[in-house]
């Protein structure tokens, strides 16, 4: 379902609509931002010598670390009694970053937001369930105010509270859930435990996003939860949830909205631009923010972006690939470049291994190591049976052939798709630590 008419834009229509919005914010920051005005000088760019779509690559990049820099409100254009919200996402380390908005973008996050809900098919006469967290973290509220503009009912519950998530799904009716894959998968195994059939319930589609997911975890949310799920994609800094977002129709790549954000792809080494096609780091120009826009802001995402052609759901934006993972966090195993999303996708391949796992990076004489621990799931467990340790707790009969074999296969199929050899360590289900949050999936004991 399309739910404005700008998402029909295509061709030289679009193409002139992004020149006359990227010269009016090129305009604005270097006039209102101390840090645009010396970054374009340096360069040697004026807002003038912008005379053409392909005339941004001409300009700076904007890093995370120069939002951190101009902390709290120097990256703003407009005063402060013209911000109407302010949100900051914490970040790693390093003071946060803090994204400030005016009542018109406001409006324009409602706008984009209610795009999202509007491809994956939900509608005004439907009930939104939004799990994601509310507070400085800009997905409970972005997914809020799209719902609302949408014109769907919205239970405003929040991240956590798992049992009762799961009551207000059987009684509410809620359609839509809205919230992280990992949580999905936890939202199950609890209402799984308390007897609840998710095929029975009213709920037909989620909207998932704030962490990386692979395709294998999409096929076992929707085969558990018996439902659609949909990817959605966003940061804080570019506006929020909503950057692209995936339609009901084709559920291959995720539609930038091409009318609010210019979006590229370049090698993250050498900046380099890349052609369509190419797999690189994901830098998007917001060109309709009033308050906080950013020009060729790196991202740090790894993915791929399609030329513009028109989709089945009738959209005609650019579209980008699940995100396999980050340029800046992305495991360096032995020289060799790994993502969490690649070991998941092998993982989820497996019908014997349930989709909660942790990876283990230790540092061994010198040699960096890598174990993959994942559970496995009841049927497994109960196939092979399970000795009781000597603190009483049960565990994986580990001796078991099965055991050895689904381990070995695991470790085979990792090697094949990543080059590295891991140790694989099999659990009992429900015995590695969940989260209601964005799940951690790597624990690095380096010492380096």
């Amino acid at each position: 379902m399309i739910f404005d008419e700008n998402e029909l834009l295509g061709g030289e229509k679009l193409k002139k609509l992004q020149l006359e919005r990227l010269q009016k914010t090129v305009r604005n920051v270097y006039d209102n931002v101390t840090f645009y005005k010396k970054s374009f000088d340096k360069k040697g760019i004026k807002p003038e010598d912008i005379k053409s779509l392909e005339d941004l690559a001409k300009l700076p990049f904007t890093v995370k670390q120069d939002l951190r820099d101009n902390y709290p409100y120097g990256m703003f254009t407009v005063p402060i009694e013209k911000i109407v919200r302010i949100h900051a996402s914490s970040g790693t380390t390093g003071k946060p970053t803090v994204c400030g908005y005016t009542k018109n973008d406001i409006k324009t996050w409602s706008i984009i937001m209610a795009r999202v809900f509007a491809a994956a098919g939900v509608t005004k006469n439907d009930i939104v369930q939004n799990a994601y967290g509310y507070g400085l973290f800009t997905g409970g509220l972005g997914a809020h105010y799209g719902a609302e503009e949408l014109g769907a009912a919205v239970v405003p519950i929040s991240g956590g509270n798992t049992k009762k998530q799961i009551q207000l799904l059987e009684d509410f009716g809620s359609n839509c859930l809205t919230c992280t894959p990992s949580f999905a998968l936890y939202l199950y195994d609890i209402g799984r435990e308390a007897g609840v059939d998710f095929a029975k319930l009213p709920l037909r589609v989620a909207i998932l996003g704030a962490e990386p997911w692979s395709e294998g975890m999409r096929k076992e949310i929707e085969e558990k939860l018996s439902i659609d799920a949909i990817n959605l994609y966003g940061l804080s800094e570019i506006i929020g949830p909503g950057v692209s977002f995936e339609c009901i129709e084709e559920k291959n790549g995720m539609h930038i909205s091409d009318d609010h954000f210019i979006a590229e792809i370049i090698d993250p080494a050498t900046g380099e631009q890349l052609p369509y096609g190419s797999k690189g780091e994901l830098v998007i120009t917001t060109i309709t923010k009033e308050a906080f826009p950013l020009i060729r802001y790196r991202t740090k995402d790894i993915t791929v972006l399609s030329k513009p052609t028109k989709c089945s759901c009738g959209r005609n934006f650019t579209k980008m690939t699940r995100i396999t993972g980050r340029s800046d966090d992305m495991l360096i195993i032995r020289g060799v470049n790994v993502f969490p999303s690649q070991i998941e996708d092998v993982i989820t391949k497996f019908r014997s291994l349930a989709g909660h796992y942790q990876l283990v990076i230790k540092r061994v004489e010198r040699l960096d190591t890598l174990t993959v621990e994942v559970e496995v799931i009841n049927e497994f467990a109960r196939s092979i049976g399970t000795v009781v340790m000597a603190d009483g707790t049960e565990a994986l009969a580990v001796t078991h052939e099965k055991v050895e074999a689904l381990k070995q296969n695991l470790k085979k199929d990792i090697k094949d798709l990543i080059g590295v050899t891991t140790d694989v360590k099999l659990f009992m289900p429900k015995t590695l630590p969940r989260f209601e949050g964005k799940a951690k999936r790597v624990i690095d004991n380096r010492v380096i």
